[in-house]
């Protein structure tokens, strides 16, 4: 009897409303964190802290105080909250040079104490292993370094191996998780940096090394940066550099995980990770003057982090993936995009002038396992880029990007088609649409379609605002935009990015 009395008594707690709304409305996104190699870098919010005066001031700017204050333009460490368990924090330039700015210890990889006071007397390993416990702290995933490419002059230390040994075993027991190589002596040798790659992975196999420059170490290298872009002209620059990398070697030869930095619906659109510059100080630099590395025009990026939450979060559902492990599209047809600059526009001296035509130009769709999708535009309209990818889990993303046409940031909408060959996996589909169609080799079969803002945590049914016809389902880009943008943080200016998902 008591039995049956808590089973009548279960069955009607199940049946409340807001039990069954509850479990409705549940975030498709998992609650665990990615595992991609995703970082926010503070080299941009250094140079703005300090009005981007120069490089050293800009340096000057690396210190404790500056990462883990509470100060005016203090306490970057809680940048991107939300974000901190998806993401690695990376340390840039200078934190491995005294204040006094002695370029002799460019790659020593000890810590200064100048900058970080609280760290005096402890021994190289020990100084990093305190730097992770307090980025860990704030939640971050891990800490990550800006590393210059060469031995330290003033060490005077001529053996590479016991150089480098020693320092890649600092990371190892201090548990560092992200090497950023960039620029020194060895920087532009292919040599070095693949030996580099190779002792990093004997040494401190957990220790990921991204590389840069040179693209025949793709072959080794688990990352590969595409490197700096002006950011008024930044997509087609960025989608131009990651077909040349896709394409930089024979087939199957590289297997990097391309990192095309600050373009996030880029990097889900193509299988990349996010390397994130901009930050959440918006307006002109401290001393006045308008911020040159993110002015507010054009796609006004300091104006547009959501889409920096909603890519980040794709990554939970499906992560960046080498060069090798899928086949590729990269269309013939070319887009033609340019800005007109005014001063203070760019962080690039020689394009810093009233006029001065920025072009750039770049494939109009790149695939990376899907085939090449139908894009439809109104005669005489403008194309927007169309970047797909199928990813090795099945899930699938799509990102419909602007164009940058003399002194304005445009948004296309085309009527896009993607063949693919199930709907059983997720569906990330970023930016803006006339509308978005998928097409099966069959007869589409599904009872509920749930869509969700990336940003948000709420998904919603849209099973009856869609269309099926046959083996094609259509999205209206009226329905992309509403549910993409429905989390959308008040005054952000990011194009939507919506989660799909068919249930049977």
């Amino acid at each position: 009897m008591e039995n049956k009395i808590l089973l009548i008594c279960l069955f009607c707690f199940l049946s409340l409303p807001g039990y069954s709304q509850k479990k409705q409305n549940s975030s498709l996104i998992p609650s665990k964190p990615s595992e991609a190699p995703d970082y926010f870098c503070t080299w941009n919010v250094q140079g703005f802290a300090t009005g981007y005066q120069s490089s050293p001031t800009t340096r000057q700017a690396m210190n404790e105080k500056n990462i883990f204050g509470t100060g005016k333009y203090e306490g970057w460490g809680n940048m991107f909250s939300r974000l901190h368990k998806d993401l690695y924090l990376v340390l840039d330039d200078a934190w491995d040079i005294p204040l006094n700015g002695d370029k002799g210890y460019y790659g020593s990889l000890i810590v200064d104490s100048g900058r970080f006071p609280t760290l005096l007397g402890q021994t190289p390993a020990q100084k990093l292993a305190a730097l992770t416990k307090k980025t860990k702290a704030l939640g971050w995933k891990g800490l990550g370094l800006w590393i210059c490419a060469q031995k330290a002059p003033n060490l005077q230390i001529e053996n590479d191996t016991t150089y480098w040994t020693e320092r890649l075993n600092w990371m190892k027991d201090a548990g560092i998780s992200y090497w950023k190589v960039d620029w020194g002596k060895d920087s532009k040798s292919a040599e070095w940096r693949t030996w580099l790659t190779e002792l990093g992975k004997k040494v401190a196999p957990a220790l990921i090394i991204e590389q840069a420059m040179t693209p025949t170490t793709m072959a080794t290298a688990e990352v590969y940066r595409t490197y700096d872009v002006e950011n008024v002209i930044s997509i087609p620059h960025t989608i131009d550099r990651v077909s040349k990398l896709l394409t930089a070697l024979p087939k199957g030869q590289a297997v990097s995980i391309i990192n095309c930095e600050d373009e996030p619906y880029i990097a889900v659109g193509l299988g990349c990770a996010i390397g994130i510059m901009r930050h959440s100080y918006n307006g002109n630099l401290p001393t006045g003057v308008q911020d040159h590395a993110f002015p507010p025009v054009g796609k006004d990026l300091k104006s547009s982090l959501d889409e920096e939450t909603r890519a980040v979060l794709w990554h939970r559902i499906a992560l960046p993936f080498g060069i090798d492990k899928t086949d590729f599209y990269i269309d013939t047809a070319i887009l033609h995009d340019y800005w007109t600059m005014k001063t203070n526009e760019t962080w690039l001296k020689s394009h810093d002038k009233d006029g001065y035509k920025n072009a750039w130009q770049a494939p109009a769709i790149i695939t990376r396992g899907l085939e090449k999708p139908t894009v439809v535009i109104k005669t005489g309209a403008f194309a927007p880029y169309i970047l797909a990818s199928k990813y090795p889990n099945g899930a699938i993303a799509v990102a419909s990007l602007g164009r940058t046409i003399d002194r304005e940031y445009l948004k296309p909408k085309a009527d896009v088609t993607l063949k693919i060959d199930a709907l059983d996996k997720p569906f990330g589909i970023f930016g803006h649409y006339s509308s978005l169609t998928l097409q099966l080799d069959r007869p589409i079969s599904f009872t509920r379609v749930l869509a969700q803002d990336l940003a948000g945590e709420i998904p919603v049914d849209i099973t009856k605002q869609i269309i099926t016809n046959g083996n094609k389902v259509t999205i209206p880009g009226a329905l992309i935009d509403r549910v993409g943008l429905s989390a959308a943080t008040n005054g952000d200016k990011s194009e939507p990015g919506m989660l799909l998902v068919f249930q049977k």
